[in-house]
């Protein structure tokens, strides 16, 4: 008896869909440096996570105790004067803080918000964030949200054509 023809599947494609083309090498260098700075402290991160509002955060870190921190990476003085919408973030998270190289002036940034200083290999705090809870149907909407475009972006490594949705 012979084999049914299964269809001839390609190559997953070799560009890799955690990078858009929208950050710059040194934007990477601090989302990597940021991102590690919180898998020490025990968080998982998800990067370029769209929210409720249409905004799209940088750095979106949940920790063991279900605390979310967005994080908004600043890779220069022009980039936070260029962004206005880094307000609309805080509402979708518990602590809401900066991300930015070590060359760049810490006092350009709001006063208000958390700042770290981050290159390609860690981070470290220069001011902590506020801590505004979230209220528990915001976080458990936003959780499920974040779930569903972490499994939905490893559905798409695994299967780049395979139709898994955006979140």
């Amino acid at each position: 008896m012979e084999s049914p023809k299964l269809p001839t599947v390609g190559p997953p494609p070799t560009a890799s869909p955690l990078v858009d083309g929208r950050q710059s090498d040194r934007a990477l260098a601090i989302r990597r440096g940021a991102a590690r700075f919180f898998a020490q402290m025990g968080a998982t991160c998800l990067f370029e996570a769209s929210l409720a509002n249409g905004r799209r955060a940088d750095i979106v870190a949940l920790s063991p105790d279900g605390l979310i921190t967005i994080i908004e990476v600043k890779s220069s003085p022009a980039d936070l004067r260029a962004d206005t919408k880094w307000p609309d973030y805080i509402d979708f998270c518990d602590r809401f803080t900066f991300a930015t190289a070590p060359d760049v002036a810490q006092d350009i940034f709001p006063e208000t918000e958390g700042l770290m200083i981050a290159d390609g290999f860690g981070a470290h705090v220069i001011r902590e964030s506020r801590l505004i809870k979230l209220h528990a149907s915001r976080r458990k909407a936003l959780t499920l949200r974040l779930a569903r475009h972490a499994i939905g972006r490893l559905h798409r490594l695994d299967d780049p054509t395979g139709g898994a949705p955006e979140a």
